[in-house]
C-alpha cells in the first residue's frame, strides 16, 4: 500500500518552492500519494483571524491521517495573542522531539570551508514550550522547561544517527555553569546513553564558546552529531547554515516515533514573493529526504546528487549563490539530472 504525505504550501514565497519540491517528486516518479492542504498566516487572515491555531481543522483531521507532512515556509505574526507557529504547534501535536539540520557545504560557494556535521535540536521542550509570566507591567519570566524523559528520547535519537551514519564524535552544547539543573539533567543524559557506545568521542561545549568555535574553526566539528536544547540549538543551526553561504541551502526534518514533518530551514520571505527568484534547494531536498523516509530512498539519493551537481556547476542557480536562474531554472536542472541518474 502507498504512502500518504501531507504537503503545506505556506505563505510567502513558499507556494513557490513547495511546487518545484513537488515537480520534483513527481518527475522522479514518487509512488507515495502527496495530498495538498491549506495552513499559515495568510489562510489564518483571510479567515477573519478567528482561528486558534494557523492549521484549520480540516488539515489537522488529514494530518492525522497520513504518514509524513512537508511544511512549506509560513509566517508567524510576531504580536501577542497571534497563535504560535505552525511547525512549533506540529511539533508538540505530534511528539516531534528531534529536529535534524544536515551541514554540508559546496566546493563552488564556500571553497575556504569543507563542513560536514549535523546539528539535532530537541524540538519540544526548553524555552519553546512558550510558558511565559507577566508578573507586572514591566516584568515578566520565561519558563525553561528540562524533563529527563525529554532528553532521554532526544538523545537516544541523535545516538542513534550517531551510530547509523558512523560518526565519531558527540557534541553536547549547553551552558551548565549557570543553568545547573536544566543543563544538569540534559549532560546528565547524555553521559548516561553515550557512554555505552564504544569508541565515541563525547564532548561538552558551552554555548558562547561553541559560538566563537564555529566561526574560527568549524571544521573541528566534521564528523560531530551536534545536539542542544531548543533554543541553543536554534541559533547555533542558524550560525552553521551561514557558513554554508545561504540559508537557502538547508533542508531539515523533524522526526518522532511515529511521525515526521519536513521543511526548508528557511522562512517565508515576503518580500520576494512572486518575484520567482528565490532558491528551490531547501525545499527539494527536504522533499527529497520525506521520500526516503516514505520508503523511496532512490529518489533522495539521485536528487541530492542531482542538486550536488547542480550548485557546483554554477549554471542554473539562483542569486542568492551567485547565479541568475529563476527558480524554475534550477528546479528544471535538478529535474533533468535526477531523472537522468534514476535511468541508469
Amino acid at each position: 500500500m502507498s504512502k500518504k504525505a501531507t504537503v503545506i504550501r505556506g505563505d510567502g514565497i513558499g507556494p513557490e518552492v513547495v511546487d518545484s519540491m513537488i515537480r520534483v517528486l513527481k518527475e522522479c516518479n514518487i509512488q507515495s500519494e502527496l495530498i495538498l492542504a491549506d495552513a499559515g498566516s495568510e489562510q489564518w487572515q483571510k479567515n477573519g483571524e478567528k482561528d486558534p491555531t494557523y492549521i484549520p481543522e480540516s488539515t489537522m483531521k488529514l494530518l492525522e491521517s497520513t504518514d509524513a507532512c512537508f511544511k512549506g515556509p509560513t509566517t508567524t505574526i510576531p504580536k501577542p495573542g497571534a497563535p504560535r507557529s505552525v511547525a512549533v504547534t506540529l511539533r508538540q501535536k505530534f511528539e516531534l522531539y528531534s529536529n535534524i539540520r544536515p551541514i554540508k557545504t559546496y566546493k563552488r560557494i564556500t571553497p575556504n570551508h569543507d563542513l560536514d556535521f549535523v546539528c539535532f535540536r530537541e524540538a519540544t521542550e526548553g524555552l519553546y514550550t512558550g510558558i511565559e509570566v507577566q508578573l507586572t507591567d514591566d516584568a515578566a519570566i520565561a519558563i525553561r522547561k528540562i524533563t529527563r524523559q525529554g532528553c532521554r528520547r532526544f538523545i537516544g535519537a541523535a545516538l542513534d544517527w550517531a551510530q547509523k551514519y558512523h560518526m565519531k564524535k558527540f557534541v553536547a552544547i549547553t551552558k551548565r555553569n549557570i543553568l545547573k539543573m536544566t543543563d544538569g539533567i540534559f549532560w546528565d543524559e547524555v553521559q548516561s546513553a553515550g557512554g555505552k557506545i564504544p569508541g565515541l568521542d563525547i564532548q561538552e561545549i558551552y554555548i558562547d564558546n561553541m559560538m566563537q568555535q564555529l566561526v574560527v574553526n568549524p571544521e573541528q566539528f566534521n564528523g560531530a552529531v551536534l545536539a542542544s536544547t531548543n533554543l541553543f540549538m536554534d541559533i547555533v543551526s542558524e550560525l552553521a547554515s551561514g557558513i554554508i553561504g545561504s540559508i537557502g541551502l538547508v533542508y531539515s526534518s523533524n522526526m518522532g516515533d511515529r511521525y515526521a514533518m519536513f521543511e526548508a530551514a528557511h522562512g517565508s520571505a515576503p518580500s520576494f514573493k512572486g518575484l520567482g527568484k528565490v532558491n528551490p534547494t531547501a525545499s527539494i531536498l527536504s522533499g527529497a529526504w520525506m521520500a526516503e523516509y516514505l520508503g523511496e530512498p532512490h529518489i533522495k539519493d539521485a536528487v541530492f546528487a542531482a542538486t550536488d551537481q547542480v550548485i557546483n556547476e554554477g549554471k542554473s542557480v539562483t542569486f542568492d549563490i551567485g547565479g541568475s536562474a529563476t527558480t524554475v531554472q534550477m528546479t528544471d536542472a535538478i529535474i533533468s539530472l535526477a531523472k537522468e541518474k534514476l535511468r541508469r
